[in-house]
């Protein structure tokens, strides 16, 4: 199945779930990463109970602080 991730359309097995993603595409601390799945956030708790489908588009974010000096 084809799915886009991070702008880039990738082809998968069925049934992998966005913790499997996760792992696959070796996403760089995935413990601090915010997960969209078609344009909505994903609560980390669903990860592993969320199946991808063909055509879904996931992006991988990080929110980072700062502040001006």
């Amino acid at each position: 199945m084809n799915i886009t991730v991070a702008g880039n359309k990738k082809e998968f097995e069925e049934g992998i779930t966005i913790a499997d993603l996760i792992v696959l595409e070796d996403v760089e601390n995935p413990e601090y990463v915010t997960v969209t799945l078609n344009d909505d956030f994903l609560e980390r708790a669903r990860f592993e109970l969320t199946v991808l489908k063909s055509g879904d588009e996931v992006e991988f974010l990080y929110f980072m602080g700062g502040g001006a000096f």
